[in-house]
């Protein structure tokens, strides 16, 4: 099996997921379909057939996050020493050298992207452009609106 690169505060997020469904919301469906079974034909009950859904739901991504944990590779971006370079977990402040627009992003597991907060996935084109790269080089990137060139202006690992 694979290793799935993820950092130390994703790998967190997950434990901390999987212990609810595990400890909160399997013992609450687990008592609707009880509540729903003691009211009789099961054959017409609506309760019954949505907590059992729910049930599936809830049992199909448990066994997923505990998937990704066991083949996840935990990643502490804080205690990596790669000498300034651009690795998986880094933080990166950018310049686009065409609008001045500055961006800041972590590089992050595939779980883990949420360009909302500014991680992006190890497997996107920004990422796979920066990886490898230092402070002050000016790198070519594939965007949706057409290729652009940042400026690398800091690299950090928190």
């Amino acid at each position: 099996m694979n290793t799935i690169p993820i950092t130390k505060r994703g790998a967190e997020l997950l434990k901390e997921e999987l212990y609810r469904l595990k400890h909160v919301e399997r013992p609450s469906v687990i008592n609707a379909i009880s509540e729903a079974r003691a009211q009789g034909d099961l054959s017409e009950n609506a309760e019954y057939d949505a907590a059992k859904e729910k049930q599936g739901f809830i049992e199909g991504r448990i066994q997923e996050l505990e998937g990704k944990l066991s083949a996840a590779q935990i990643i502490d971006p804080a205690s990596l020493d790669v000498n300034g370079r651009i690795v998986f977990g880094a933080t990166v402040d950018l310049e686009d050298l065409e609008d001045g627009t500055k961006l800041t992003y972590q590089i992050v597991g595939d779980d883990e992207a949420d360009i909302a907060v500014n991680k992006i996935s190890i497997s996107s084109p920004i990422a796979r452009a920066l990886i490898s790269k230092e402070e002050g080089d000016v790198v070519a990137v594939q965007a949706p609106g057409g290729n652009r060139e940042v400026e690398i202006l800091a690299v950090r690992y928190i």
